[in-house]
């Protein structure tokens, strides 16, 4: 029969100097020897202490005599157990550990008296006494009483708790809450927006809104307002099983909905009950009903970027609310719930089924007689006008539009951005974004006012975007997500499906890049070339050669290998005009796109919200749990980047200190003949890819302030070259990776005037595996394959045929070196 007292209590397992237990030393083996199991004190079980426990005489305690201070003692408890043993030892050391803090000596007392006060509860008096079985049953039946006496303990004292530490929020604290903000991606405020409050709130007395109005209001949101208590019991119990079970919800009333906004937030979570109702039934005490129900009528959001029912009235029927009827009360009560869903200008079926249900629930209640809900017509109300509300009308405008459609994407709807106080962190790198502004400030100085401009960066490890310039008007068009012909940067993604062929066509496959006298696609003066490999004639942008290489894979291989890369616009039905580019993207497509080349392959969702959390510290959304998507080989990419590397340099903008870099310039050909309408520069390190677009709002051509075209050599790479250079100043010098080409050589450097380049220094050195075998003819005879009623080469609109440029002019795509 197992000994007294030989449950798993962790406090009887030889703590080496604990005496929360002392009470009961030597009870065990007095039992024990009643029973005749042996001598007190003898027993093997003494030997079973944790080690370091040192065995001392046992003695008999009084009840008088306090269990706090026989240590000694109750060293010869028998442990109960190895589970019991192991956390002894581990209390141990914890406590050693804490004796050593400030204070610890007479922490570790208090908990040890604690302890032995608890362990002297459960056993009550002569545990001794008592079997083995009367003993354990003892415990639990008291282990049952102090945990329902806990359980009924613990919601007054939390009650009292927050009745002393939780303040009451004022109207002001109510708005104040709603507002959100975006930041940096170091936390400092980028804007601060604040939908309304800036002017056009203002607070009434209850007297000023009609009662209809009013009636309006509950009959929407609560219809025992006046008789409730303040806090919906059932509704509180039923959000609290919802959150216990995974579900979301539970019913608010009037001061519950002014309570959580003007506070503790919108999350579904316990803690928030617990504050709200701890709030509501302050408030309920401390102030009277028609005071709640001003206070909330004065901070609720009913959309249109209105805080409050005054201002709600002006943005719906432009009128003071003094002089609204009930049926247009009833709008307005009907809006609160969800203000973007139930708005007559964004969903008018939607608005009347929600205001036949506010005008209804009127005459339920007797707020409204039967006879008038008869006669009453659904109200008209006047357009929705932009409401700026904080954010700024500078270039970070267009990161807030940016960020607040992303969010939207994100399932983060508009009435939750203003009325949650939703922190959002950015992924734009403060001093990022400023020398982006700063570069294309400095270059476009002087420029003809008619051009427009958009810088894009990216992050290639993760897709966050570094630096975000739309343009300087953060109230107007965005230039960054415009979607503009890209030219000859769409040349890398014909090489792309030229890598992925099978067998794959090498960038050290040679062309004839002559253009051919008669044809379409020509060549800008001095881009010709025989022989020409196919990373010199990226390097020159060789029109004649890629036009020839896009035919050669076809118009849907190049379509997929550019989706492949990162650009999301559909490219339906292309031609043999994509490879010079006669498809549209945008700045911050094209950039994803070649953040991909500079990640061996890696794709990220390019992205500008990094974390949104609300008001109360509830995380809606976190960007770093998500993973990239490895959508081209790494050794084709790297590729891909090798036939890129010459770009700068031949152009004139390589990186201050030797920094590796890739590039592409893009122009596109206006249908003015020896003019432009876009003008591209793409290009990437390790750290940063950053695209430049320079064009106008009604495609007319693009001069600079010379009055000579503008091409992707000149403005763009000055921009690119300014803000790489100042982004990137502190950064590590990062390499690309070891480049094996996957088919053929390495045809090294190729910025010389030599059709047959020796290998550079700046490329890594030629595999030594043996090069495979490509399928294009050394020598292209016939490049062009002209398609009877296609446009081949950046057409300015569809259907319009561009007039064959002459020699020393730019076609689509084509760019002249040292412009």
């Amino acid at each position: 029969m197992p000994a007294v007292g030989t449950s798993d209590d962790p406090e009887t397992a030889g703590s080496g100097g604990d005496d929360a237990g002392a009470a009961r030393a030597g009870r065990p083996d007095r039992a024990a020897a009643a029973r005749g199991t042996g001598p007190r004190g003898t027993t093997a079980r003494s030997g079973s202490r944790t080690a370091g426990t040192a065995a001392r005489p046992t003695r008999a305690v009084s009840r008088s005599e306090s269990p706090g201070n026989d240590r000694d003692d109750r060293a010869t408890a028998v442990p109960r157990g190895r589970i019991a043993a192991v956390v002894a030892a581990v209390l141990a050391v914890v406590a050693a550990r804490v004796v050593r803090l400030p204070g610890g000596p007479a922490a570790v007392a208090f908990g040890r008296r604690v302890r032995s006060r608890v362990v002297l509860y459960l056993d009550g008096p002569h545990p001794e006494k008592l079997s083995a079985g009367a003993l354990r049953w003892r415990r639990a039946r008291r282990s049952a009483y102090a945990g329902a006496a806990a359980m009924a303990a613990a919601p007054v004292l939390a009650l009292v708790v927050g009745w002393l530490f939780i303040p009451v929020p004022t109207t002001d604290d109510a708005v104040e809450s709603q507002l959100n903000t975006v930041s940096f991606s170091d936390g400092t405020v980028l804007a601060r927006i604040a939908p309304g409050e800036q002017g056009n709130r203002q607070k009434v007395e209850l007297a000023q809104v009609p009662p209809s109005v009013r009636f309006a209001v509950l009959s929407a949101e609560d219809r025992s307002f006046y008789s409730n208590a303040g806090f919906d019991v059932t509704g509180f119990g039923r959000a609290v099983w919802k959150n216990l079970t995974g579900g979301t919800g539970g019913g608010s009333t009037i001061t519950q909905q002014y309570v959580k906004n003007a506070m503790v937030g919108d999350e579904y979570s316990l803690v928030r009950k617990y504050k709200e109702l701890i709030i509501s039934l302050k408030i309920s005490q401390e102030r009277s009903k028609d005071e709640i129900l001003a206070d909330y009528l004065n901070s609720i959001y009913f959309g249109r970027g209105t805080y409050g029912i005054q201002a709600a009235s002006q943005a719906y029927f432009g009128r003071p609310v003094e002089t609204l009827s009930p049926s247009e009360g009833a709008l307005l009560a009907g809006v609160i719930q969800a203000p973007s869903r139930w708005d007559p200008a964004e969903n008018p079926d939607d608005a009347l089924r929600r205001w036949n249900y506010v005008m209804d629930g009127m005459v339920a209640q007797g707020w409204l007689p039967a006879s008038e809900r008869a006669a009453a017509t659904f109200p008209a109300t006047v357009p929705p006008r932009r409401v700026a509300g904080g954010v700024p009308d500078d270039d970070r405008g267009h990161i807030y539009s940016a960020v607040r459609d992303e969010l939207r994407a994100l399932g983060i709807d508009e009435d939750a951005l203003v009325t949650e106080g939703l922190q959002i962190q950015t992924t734009i790198r403060p001093e990022a974004q400023r020398e982006a502004v700063e570069a294309v400030r400095s270059k476009m100085r002087g420029q003809p006012g008619n051009l427009r401009t958009a810088t894009v960066s990216i992050d290639p490890e993760t897709g966050g975007i570094l630096a975000y310039y739309g343009g300087d008007n953060g109230a107007g068009l965005d230039y960054a997500r415009v979607e503009k012909q890209a030219g000859s940067t769409f040349k890398p993604f014909v090489l792309l499906a030229a890598l992925q062929q099978d067998p794959p066509i090498g960038i050290s496959t040679e062309f004839d890049g002559r253009a051919v006298p008669g044809e379409t696609v020509r060549n800008v003066e001095g881009a010709d070339c025989t022989n020409c490999s196919l990373k010199r004639a990226m390097t020159l942008s060789n029109n004649v050669v890629f036009t020839a290489l896009g035919n050669r894979v076809g118009p849907q291989a190049v379509a997929a290998a550019a989706r492949q890369a990162g650009i999301t616009q559909p490219m339906e039905d292309p031609n043999s005009g994509i490879a010079l580019g006669n498809q549209e993207t945008t700045p911050v497509d094209l950039a994803s796109a070649y953040a991909t080349f500079s990640n061996e392959g890696m794709y990220f969702r390019p992205h500008l919200v990094q974390r949104v959390t609300t008001a109360s510290g509830e995380v809606l959304y976190d960007q770093s749990t998500m993973q990239g998507e490895q959508r081209i080989d790494p050794r084709v990419a790297r590729n891909v980047t090798e036939a890129m590397r010459d770009v700068p340099e031949y152009d004139g903008v390589s990186l201050e200190g030797g920094r590796q870099s890739a590039g592409k310039t893009g122009t596109v050909q206006s249908h003015v003949e020896s003019q432009n309408n876009d003008a591209w520069f793409a290009g990437y390190t390790p750290a940063a890819s950053t695209v430049v677009w320079v064009g106008t709002d009604d495609n007319t051509p693009i001069r600079s302030a010379d009055g000579r075209p503008v091409y992707g050599h000149g403005l763009p790479s000055e921009i690119w070259k300014t803000f790489m250079d100042d982004a990137l100043e502190d950064a590590p010098r990062e390499t690309f990776g070891p480049f094996t080409p996957v088919a053929g050589a390495d045809p090294g450097d190729t910025t010389g005037e030599s059709s047959s380049p020796a290998p550079s220094s700046s490329t890594s050195a030629p595999s030594s595996a043996t090069p495979t075998s490509t399928t294009a003819p050394l020598v292209e005879e016939s490049p062009v394959e002209e398609v009877p009623g296609e446009l081949t080469a950046g057409e300015a609109a569809a259907g319009e045929e561009p007039a064959a440029p002459v020699e020393g002019e730019a076609p689509a795509g084509g760019d002249p070196p040292g412009e």
